[in-house]
């Protein structure tokens, strides 16, 4: 520690402190430009210069480290002067034009001038002009280059953080100017950052431009829709319209920045797809009915049903109170645990279930991925979860990561990487068992004798240089971290791959690593409906149905039995509908026809059910066989709560009334229950919170008063691994046909973001990706027109060549509507052996014409 004594205030911080960090712990003011908390100094603004004794010259407050003993001054004659010039040299070029632009009543340099600037500028000469008119950069960015004061916060956050490299400048001196390859940001990931950083007007956002000013705006702090990340947004309304997105610097995960579904893809609320009103099935077709004529056919529906199966399907997108209540509704009023909340593959909970319980560690990304070691398994972190790639960037190119990747497909973090492991999609396990067998082999006599007696013939023994490279790594490693994507999930070798998970981080722990674990989920609130017990074998809590305790514990709460036999998965009750065994099956905010692999398979069963309810913001795919359609209100229409990848707890606020005749998501399970002749007790989003607080152990004694805007982390209730190790799996069987996966692409989140006008705008047509010596192979090039053919079906879409993609796998992404992804895939089979080849002239221009309308359409 060392001691600063700044404007006669002295304390005490930590060795490397900058002076501007040591001012702002004691409150004092300090202004910047070109600063910004999580990027290196650049101290090329000079707004920050402080007076320090023993210097003769001014020095940037930012960039200049605290010496023990320092005397600093930020307020004197000479510094008041030379910011007041600094604004003055800054206003010479600037554009006057704040009634008209888009940064006025938010724009730092009018602050700055406010506070610190001369009220009548000595420079007379006429102002530098670049362009006369505003340049659209893209689809969703609009620059001014007049307005801009060289901060370079856009370049730099461009490449430093976001990894795009999208930005840079030309020319110098006064004429410097910001602008894109090309004067245009195709090569851009659109996600605005540069536009949240900017301190004037010069980068905007197309689509808010002239809509608002700040001050017109009701601003209401909430969490992004889009992925496990849980990023922090507050979104402006305006007369209740959704305005804007915009991001807190001191508050959540994301630390201000953005992705482009979450910055640009929340008007998906406003979409003109919403189910207006509710509907039933009459001669077959849906009709809109009023809500008392869907009760009153839905009650003789369900009558008629009574006592056959019945089962029910939840969205991960849903707020924890709505989960809770929804497997609440099934259990206690259809009597049933066939719940499921996973729509895309089926969960191997046997498996997964004490990883999480074993290793799973609740707290800060930040401090999780500070770990000296960070293994990232499976998927891909730049696509499925853009934020948590910016903080894995940030902590590998400032050297307090060693950064390891092991997975099918390439993300652009390879590039920080120390590691990197391509497998075959499937491989995953194999290659988790090398990285064991290696360090079992290099580390065996740190290992207890029972450990490896119980490790035994488990192991692999052959490994590539890569896997030993990466078990180096992590026996080097003081500390590890290793991060999950849910992408393994899609795999039918699932199982195996946690298995071999379950394997490493036994023998990390036992090694003393300071383990941390998580999962990557692409879904907003895939860990909360596991807690929320949204699964056929286990309760709110990660516990068992089969454990008396904890089912009496519910019994007695609900005032209801729950039954004591696990359901069936999603998969398995598909099973029922096909078998005639399902009376009735209720799915809220999924859509399971256009996710669940074999198309056509989903739609038999979904024909083949008695009762069909979905309840819906949407009418998707799956609605549209319902018996009984309940429009629902959408994200940002009801509060509650999200549990993020990190286990932090954070409010999901409203900020605008339900769409048309669309009623609350609780709301409509109370409607259904009374039909049933049973009441939900408590229905209210504030007191199913308050009961989930007392039944749900890693949310015990939280209150909704504790979240505020960072929210509030449950507790790892940690159960110690029974110690099993898992033998190995056979490595895949080589093909030499194409292996195809899917995915999310960075423009789209499942179907969700295809209701959003901004990301169609921004979004790549329909693609297919494929590496470039297959291409080759097959004589195709970058931007054909090809089909991908498996036995199942084909679709066809425009060629994207990767030259990182390995060889032999194909990807296309499955947020795309049209393509019917799932159509090509047979249940059970993952990943999808398929043919691809260049589309057929005539075949190209039917299209074109039939169905070349544009992206994500």
């Amino acid at each position: 520690m060392v001691r600063v004594t700044i404007n006669e205030q002295t304390l005490e911080v930590e060795t490397g402190s900058t002076v501007l960090q040591a001012a702002e712990r004691l409150g004092i003011d300090i202004p910047t430009f070109c600063y910004l908390k999580r990027l290196p100094a650049l101290a090329s603004c000079r707004m920050c210069l402080v007076e320090i004794e023993g210097h003769r010259r001014l020095q940037p407050s930012c960039a200049t480290a605290v010496t023990d003993g320092m005397v600093v001054r930020t307020n004197t004659p000479l510094i008041d002067e030379t910011r007041s010039s600094m604004l003055d040299m800054l206003l010479a070029n600037h554009p006057l034009d704040c009634p008209i632009c888009d940064k006025g009543g938010e724009c730092e340099l009018q602050d700055m001038v406010m506070a610190y600037g001369p009220r009548e500028s000595r420079f007379r000469d006429t102002k530098r002009v670049f362009h006369s008119e505003d340049i659209r950069l893209s689809p969703v960015i609009i620059m001014n280059v007049n307005r801009c004061i060289q901060c370079q916060r856009c370049v730099r956050m461009c490449e430093e953080v976001v990894g795009a490299v999208a930005l840079g400048t030309v020319e110098k001196g006064m004429d410097t100017a910001v602008t894109g390859f090309e004067g245009s940001l195709a090569s851009c990931d659109q996600c605005g950052n540069c536009v949240e950083v900017c301190p004037v007007g010069a980068l905007m956002s197309f689509p808010y431009r002239y809509k608002a000013r700040p001050w017109d705006l009701a601003e209401t702090d909430t969490v992004c829709p889009h992925c496990g990340t849980g990023c922090q947004l507050t979104v402006g309304t305006r007369k209740g319209e959704f305005m804007r997105v915009r991001s807190k610097a001191e508050h959540g995960v994301n630390r201000e920045t953005l992705c482009v579904r979450g910055r640009f893809g929340l008007d998906f609320v406003m979409s003109q797809d919403r189910i207006k009103r509710p509907m039933v099935r009459r001669d077959g077709a849906l009709v809109p009915v009023s809500w008392e004529e869907a009760g009153d056919y839905l009650r003789r529906r369900l009558s008629a049903v009574e006592g056959k199966a019945a089962g029910g399907l939840a969205s991960p997108r849903l707020p924890n109170e709505m989960l809770y209540q929804f497997q609440k509704v099934m259990r206690t009023v259809f009597r049933t645990n066939n719940i499921d909340c996973a729509s895309r593959w089926s969960t191997p909970f046997d498996a997964l279930g004490p990883l999480v319980a074993g290793f799973y560690t609740r707290a800060p990304l930040e401090e999780v991925i500070g770990n000296d070691c960070v293994l990232v398994v499976g998927g891909n972190v730049t696509d499925e979860n853009p934020i948590t790639e910016y903080l894995l960037r940030d902590g590998a190119r400032r050297g307090q990561v060693r950064l390891l990747m092991l997975s099918a497909r390439p993300s652009r973090l390879d590039a920080d990487a120390l590691a990197v492991v391509r497998v075959s999609p499937g491989g995953e396990a194999a290659s988790l068992a090398a990285v064991v067998a290696s360090i079992v082999a290099a580390a065996g006599e740190a290992l207890p004798v029972e450990m490896l007696a119980k490790i035994g013939a488990t192991t692999a023994t052959a490994g590539s240089d890569e896997t030993d490279r990466l078990a180096t790594a992590l026996l080097e490693g003081r500390s590890v971290t290793v991060l999950v994507s849910a992408d393994l999930l899609r795999s039918p070798l699932a199982r195996a791959t946690l298995q071999q998970l379950n394997n490493l981080l036994q023998v990390l722990r036992v090694l003393d690593k300071g383990l941390a674990m998580q999962l990557l989920f692409d879904r907003v609130n895939q860990l909360g409906a596991w807690d929320m017990g949204v699964l056929p074998a286990v309760l709110p809590g990660l516990r068992a149905v089969t454990d008396d305790a904890a089912r009496g514990a519910l019994d007695r709460a609900w005032g209801a039995e729950i039954p004591s036999q696990p359901g069936a998965d999603f998969d398995g009750m598909l099973d029922l509908c096909n078998r005639g065994r399902m009376g009735m099956l209720y799915i809220a905010g999924s859509d399971p026809l256009m996710s669940y692999p074999d198309r056509e398979f989903v739609q038999r069963a979904l024909r083949a059910a008695d009762l069909l309810i979905v309840q819906d913001a949407f009418l998707t795919d799956t609605a549209s066989l319902a018996d009984v359609v309940l429009p629902a209100a959408s994200y940002g229409e009801e509060s509650g709560t999200f549990t993020n990848n990190e286990g932090r707890v954070q409010k999901v606020s409203k900020f605008r009334e339900p769409a048309l005749d669309a009623r609350g998501n609780l709301a409509i399970f109370d409607f259904v229950a009374a039909l049933r002749n049973q009441a939900l007790r408590p229905s209210v989003q504030s007191e199913i919170f308050d009961e989930i607080a007392r039944l749900v152990p890693a949310y015990g004694g939280l209150t909704q008063d504790q979240l505020g805007v960072d929210g509030a982390f449950t507790k790892a209730s940690r159960v110690p691994p029974v110690g099993e190790f898992f033998a190995p799996p056979l490595a895949p069987i080589a093909t030499d046909r194409l292996m195809l996966i899917t995915g999310n692409c960075l423009f789209h989140n499942g179907y969700l973001s295809e209701h959003s006008e901004i990301l169609n705008t921004v979004a790549y047509d329909p693609y297919v990706e494929m590496g470039a010596r297959d291409a080759v192979q097959l004589g195709l090039s970058d931007g054909d027109q090809v089909v991908v053919r498996s036995a199942q079906s084909e679709l066809t879409a425009q060629l994207k060549v990767n030259k990182r993609f390995p060889t032999g796998l194909v990807f296309v992404p499955e947020n795309y509507r049209a393509l019917r992804l799932n159509g090509l895939m047979r249940r059970g089979e993952y990943p999808c052996p398929v043919n691809v080849q260049k589309a057929h002239a005539a075949f190209e221009i039917a299209t074109v014409v039939g169905v070349g309308a544009g992206p994500g359409i």
